[in-house]
């Protein structure tokens, strides 16, 4: 299980220029601006405010890298898909994202956050598209578990994992930040990446 000794933010890159040196493991998170990545990081590192959570969606416009225990980075890209940011910004945002997929010279993971209660947007069948076409096999992570029944549950991963095109390699986890099981399940599976480095 990952057990977080320290955790901090040592940057927020607008560009790839500003991107900090290569030097350890990154877990790169994607996903639409209200898909919950935030809270997802607080959670997942047992911190209650590392990063910051927004009741209006689009906030973060710079790739934020988190120090973890001083070995690895967690990577928090920029949100997409949120109608109110302008169309202009709203575009900087898949640069950022590709430009990391393709010119980072680091070990990487992705991990793409899904909201589990919708169907996939146009957007998130892109980004999945886009990080998979860098030769990538991304972490399909189901945000917001716990809005759901199991039924429910059951329906909508059948669709999400069709409409992504998901293949039976493909890891999929369920994640609520209100069930504690999950979030170790997750802490589990993000220690076990961690040491198969």
């Amino acid at each position: 299980m990952l057990k977080v000794k320290s955790a901090g933010l040592v940057t927020s890159a607008p560009s790839a220029g500003s991107f900090p040196p290569p030097e350890h493991f990154e877990i790169v998170l994607v996903g639409k601006s209200n898909v919950g990545k935030s809270s997802f990081i607080n959670a997942v590192l047992g911190r209650k405010s590392l990063a910051r959570t927004s009741s209006e969606p689009g906030k973060t416009r710079t790739a934020n890298f988190y120090l973890i225990n001083d070995s690895f980075y967690l990577v928090d890209m920029p949100g997409y898909g949120y109608a109110k940011t302008s169309r202009k910004i709203r575009e900087s945002f898949g640069p950022l994202i590709e430009s990391y997929l393709e010119k980072r010279n680091a070990d990487f993971a992705v991990i793409h956050l899904v909201d589990y209660r919708h169907p996939p947007t146009s957007d998130d069948i892109r980004m999945h598209e886009l990080i998979r076409s860098y030769g990538v096999s991304p972490v399909t992570v189901l945000t917001k578990e716990d809005k759901l029944k199991r039924n429910e549950r059951a329906k909508m991963y059948g669709i999400i994992t069709s409409q992504l095109g998901i293949d039976e390699d493909e890891a999929v986890l369920e994640f609520s930040t209100q069930k504690k099981e999950l979030i170790e399940e997750m802490q589990n599976f993000l220690g076990e990446l961690i040491c198969s480095i």
